[in-house]
């Protein structure tokens, strides 16, 4: 196998890091301090990704998009990782459940975003559903040609900045051999759509600056033209277009681990204890030698991943095993950089505690640790019936 990367690929690294660090770490502190990016603030950050011609990367050139692979995505959002999540959020990926938009949709929702002009939020998690996409109670009924919401959702990551929502909705119920199963339906929902409301989520000590929002449906009224693809078929749109959004966990996981890692092996060779480097000492250097060996685990497992999407290979399990094991890393990674920089690691002069904070939401959002352990035994046990 072949694991350099191509010139092309060496160039996007290195402009993606370069963005990250002189664009975007000088913001980090005062986001911390204040816990919001102000909006024109996001906005130049945007403007700014166009600049350089990195504004929807994620998507396909003919629509006017970079069009770069999952493996070349992957190691953008590894170096994105990097830098506070609040503000990478305005670097502009949009969903690529957006590819699933009609006609008359990819004008005013999929092109818009695609340029910059418009943001979109992804909508499932409701207060008494969590990762039970078929628990969900909010739901729509059928009113004539339109379709009423009523419901919660909650949970919802950057909603605050965006001007549509992609939400999953239960709209109706068939039987199966397990019991009655509720059918899901998509709709693109616009911000001032009446008896929509978005609202501020909870203080989170993970990812300050970054929102969760709540998100309020009473009796809100959409036209057919607003659902994203086909009626009861939001499940099997879900599954086509998602399951991506794992792999960017486990990127991003790996590049915290790394900048926090590339803090630690300086300070354990210039720090001294007792006349000699703390680097000298077992205690130290073994951790380091744990440390990097599993963020380089880490980010084989992604790359790995990403390749098999890249060649239309099944990679459901891989990805699963990437964001279960880079999440898991990441919490032991920057536990130990605490440990090796002593108090001075839980001090706001460097980033180490902020990044030991934000680790404990990845092993939760965009699928629990348990939720990928089951998804990879029961792919190992379906072939013997399991």
């Amino acid at each position: 196998m072949d694991f350099a990367l191509t010139e092309e690929q060496e160039m996007i690294v290195d402009t993606v890091r370069s963005f990250v660090e002189t664009e975007l770490y000088p913001l980090e502190n005062e986001v911390e301090r204040q816990g919001f990016v102000p909006h024109d603030l996001g906005l130049e950050i945007a403007r700014k990704v166009k600049d350089i011609g990195f504004f929807g990367c994620n998507m396909p050139q003919e629509i006017g998009g970079a069009g770069l692979d999952h493996l070349t995505m992957t190691l953008v959002e590894r170096e994105l990782g990097r830098a506070s999540l609040a503000l990478t959020v305005f670097f502009g990926r949009p969903s690529g459940i957006l590819m699933g938009c009609n006609a008359e949709q990819r004008e005013r929702y999929l092109l818009p975003a695609v340029r910059g002009d418009k943001f979109d939020a992804l909508a499932m998690t409701e207060p008494a559903a969590g990762s039970d996409l078929r628990g969900m109670k909010c739901a729509a009924r059928q009113d004539g040609g339109d379709w009423v919401i009523n419901g919660t959702k909650h949970f919802i990551s950057h909603a605050d900045i965006a001007d549509f929502v992609i939400v999953f909705v239960a709209t109706g119920e068939e039987q199966t051999a397990k019991g009655p199963k509720k059918l899901i339906t998509c709709f693109i929902v616009d911000r001032d759509t009446p008896g929509f409301a978005i609202r501020d989520g909870y203080s989170s000590v993970s990812h300050r600056g970054y929102k969760n929002c709540i998100l309020d449906f009473d009796d809100c009224r959409l036209p057919a033209a607003q659902i994203l693809g086909e009626v009861h078929k939001g499940f099997e749109l879900a599954n086509e277009w998602l399951t991506g959004t794992r792999l960017t966990v486990a990127a991003t996981c790996v590049g915290r681990a790394r900048r926090v890692f590339d803090l630690c092996v300086p300070y354990a060779a210039e720090r001294h204890q007792f006349g000699r480097p703390i680097g000298a000492n077992q205690g130290v250097s073994f951790k380091l030698a744990d440390m990097i060996t599993e963020i380089d685990a880490a980010e084989y497992l992604a790359l790995a991943a990403a390749w098999r999407l890249d060649q239309k290979l099944p990679a459901t399990r891989e990805i699963a095993s990437a964001k279960l094991y880079a999440s898991e890393m990441l919490a032991r990674v920057t536990d130990e950089a605490i440990q090796i920089y002593g108090g001075m690691g839980l001090m706001d002069d460097l980033p180490l505690a902020r990044f030991w904070r934000d680790a404990r939401v990845e092993r939760i959002w965009d699928g629990t640790s348990e939720i990928q352990r089951h998804i990879i035994s029961r792919d190992l046990l379906r072939p013997f019936g399991g």
